[in-house]
């Protein structure tokens, strides 16, 4: 009895050496994970390829292959020692944008040689440079002299045709043996090619895809990241650690094994699926996918076939052209002004006597039996006022709006109505906003901007029709004032010498004086039809020559005379105005240009060289940059505006 738990304890320590023994076979039976990257018939069988992790040593004598479950024979052998029964070919391919100046081209530069440097000598490497064009400057070679003196000439110039240069590598990449594209770019594509396009060529091929988005964005790597696939993969980089990016690139071509499984003809041809074991140091590398169908039939074909599982395989899918996106654009902006056209009315044409006799008696009919007949209207124009009804019954829920719309349109001279004006404005709007979309090729912030001058330049133009109709009736008013002197001197009265002037007088001082008759004859004061017109031009000139006239009305006086010397005084100020317009001249035309300069160029920019702007949009900081931008040139325009302008 006394020696139970001393049998007891011996039991428990057994258990646990048990315990830990199972423990460390089951962790040193754990498969690493590798990845079948290739995979070629042949007449012997499949030759494949496998990538294996970086902290492994793996045992060539060990390796079985199972193909649908069943073993078959199989050898290893590492690809870096030059075995000829695959064929490796990697492309490089470089962004040689603008927006590479400086220390990112030294770094691409440097990287890229890193990666020639490292890689196996069986490797094939082919250089593309793109820009604004695509070039193949070197075919797939294991030269590595020539992969240098062509790096050293690359050169830079403007645009990023990214998508047909991911189509050129990978057709220089060929479909014979194992191939790869190392991808390197920093900003979005410039071309006509649209990335479902790139997409629906990449869907066929089994070449890898490695994409190195250098000091990008999120959402930039998000569309490298759909280019690399399945297969693939994308890589955040900056400029200091590029190097280090394509060493990493450039070792795993070195650590790749080959393996050359002896498999009958009939079962190479269809569909299978592959395993491959190869014993290592920190466990067994177990590799698996599926292979799909010979397109010949038979394992003479030599054809690579993309290695990817059945069930992740993509479809095709119907897409449409680039110019397809315009083009509707375009038609539906021309089916937006034919439609506007087709709501201005007409001209009605003369009418003879005896069409208005019968339009007035079918009126005064249609009066009698109740309204039941009505004046027939052209489609256009009953279209037109219908809008702009509607757009006035919203006009009067708002009364300050209405108002000032209004009083804009009478200091601009225009005959619309609110109602009609924001018409107008709205269908300017939706133009100029289409016509921005289509010069900006989809482009979002030139999308923006445009809008934003589609919603300002009609208030704009209104208020530069105003100033230009004030100045106007500033120049004539002398004029007018001495005229109406004229009359009143030769023994007309006040409202004669104001028909004169409707008479004699020049636009708009014509028009605006006719008004007043007109208001006057309704039972309006002249003072007051002429306070009008004071407020309509907003003339504190005018306002003094109606509160001359008041006090000559109240207390009487020689008017002819009052009126000739506020003429004078009025041309005297006149010649001072333009004498300081011309010593300011220079000022003001330096504020335009400084202001008006740094939004045109980057408007120009965007439109032209989008990715060299891309990062002010896209990144954080260059979000802050601009907005600082923005404030400054706001306070530098409102300051130089103070300094050129001088009040007489």
């Amino acid at each position: 009895m006394t020696r139970r738990p001393g049998v007891v304890r011996r039991l428990l320590a057994g258990a646990a050496a048990g315990t830990v023994l199972v423990l460390s076979a089951a962790a040193g039976a754990q498969a690493a994970d590798g990845d079948i990257v290739n995979v070629d018939r042949t007449a012997e069988g499949l030759d494949v390829s496998v990538d294996v992790p970086a902290d492994v040593e793996v045992d060539l004598t060990g390796v079985s292959a199972t193909v649908e479950g069943v073993d078959y024979p199989s050898e290893a052998f590492r690809l870096s020692d030059g075995d000829s029964r695959v064929t490796r070919t990697t492309i490089l391919a470089i962004d040689t944008s603008d927006s590479m100046q400086g220390d990112r081209f030294e770094s691409a530069i440097s990287a890229a040689r890193t990666f020639v440097e490292i890689v196996p000598p069986d490797v094939q490497i082919g250089i593309v440079g793109f820009s604004g064009t695509v070039d193949t400057a070197l075919e797939p070679t294991t030269d590595r002299e020539a992969a240098f003196s062509v790096l050293d000439g690359l050169e830079l110039s403007r645009g990023t045709e990214l998508y047909d240069a991911v189509l050129a590598s990978v057709a220089l990449a060929g479909e014979e043996g194992q191939g790869s594209v190392l991808l390197l770019s920093d900003g979005a594509d410039t071309g006509s090619t649209s990335l479902p396009t790139v997409l629906a060529g990449l869907a066929d091929s089994d070449v890898t895809i490695n994409v190195v988005a250098l000091e990008q964005g999120p959402k930039a790597v998000d569309i490298l990241r759909q280019i690399a696939g399945d297969r693939g993969q994308a890589i955040s980089a900056d400029s200091e650690d590029l190097a280090d990016t394509f060493s990493a690139e450039a070792d795993v071509l070195a650590r790749q094994i080959g393996v050359s499984i002896e498999v009958p003809t009939e079962v190479a041809a269809g569909q299978v699926s592959l395993q491959v074991t190869l014993p290592s140091t920190g466990g067994d590398v177990v590799a698996t996918s599926t292979l799909l169908p010979s397109s010949a039939g038979t394992t003479e074909a030599a054809d690579p076939v993309l290695s990817v599982p059945v069930e992740t395989a993509r479809t095709s899918s119907v897409t449409l052209p680039d110019w397809a996106v315009y083009a509707g654009i375009g038609v539906f902006g021309l089916g937006l002004a034919v439609a506007l056209a087709m709501m201005v009315p007409a001209k009605p044409a003369p009418m003879s006597t005896e069409d208005r006799v019968s339009t007035y008696t079918s009126g005064l009919a249609g009066t009698r039996s109740g309204g039941a007949a009505t004046a027939t209207r052209t489609s256009p124009e009953a279209t037109l006022t219908q809008a702009s009804e509607a757009v006035g019954s919203l006009l009067k829920r708002n009364r300050g709006l209405e108002e000032k719309i209004a009083q804009r349109l009478a200091a601009a001279g225009s005959e619309l109505k609110s109602s009609e004006w924001l018409l107008v404005h709205a269908a300017a709007f939706v133009i100029i906003t289409l016509v921005g979309l289509l010069i900006g090729r989809g482009n979002l912030v030139v999308g923006i901007i445009f809008m934003v001058v589609g919603a300002v330049v009609p208030w704009i133009y209104l208020g530069f029709r105003a100033s230009q109709r004030r100045k106007k009736f500033d120049s004539l008013l002398p004029e007018t004032l001495q005229l109406m002197s004229g009359s009143l001197s030769a023994g007309l009265s006040l409202m004669q010498s104001v028909d004169t002037i409707v008479r004699e007088g020049g636009e708009p001082v014509k028009s605006e004086f006719k008004r007043v008759l007109v208001e006057t004859r309704l039972g309006v004061s002249l003072e007051d039809a002429l306070s009008g017109v004071a407020d309509r031009f907003d003339s504190r000139d005018f306002r003094w020559v109606v509160m001359a006239i008041k006090i000559q009305r109240q207390v009487g006086g020689n008017l002819a005379e009052l009126l000739n010397t506020v003429a004078d005084t009025m041309r005297e100020r006149e010649y001072i105005r333009r004498q300081v317009g011309a010593l300011s001249a220079e000022g003001k035309l330096s504020a335009g240009v400084l202001g008006a300069l740094p939004p045109l160029f980057l408007l120009y920019l965007v439109v032209a060289q989008g990715d060299y702007v891309a990062p002010l949009f896209n990144d954080i900081r260059g979000i802050i940059m601009i907005s600082a931008a923005a404030l400054w040139l706001g306070v530098g325009v409102f300051w130089m505006s103070k300094l050129v302008k001088v009040e007489v």
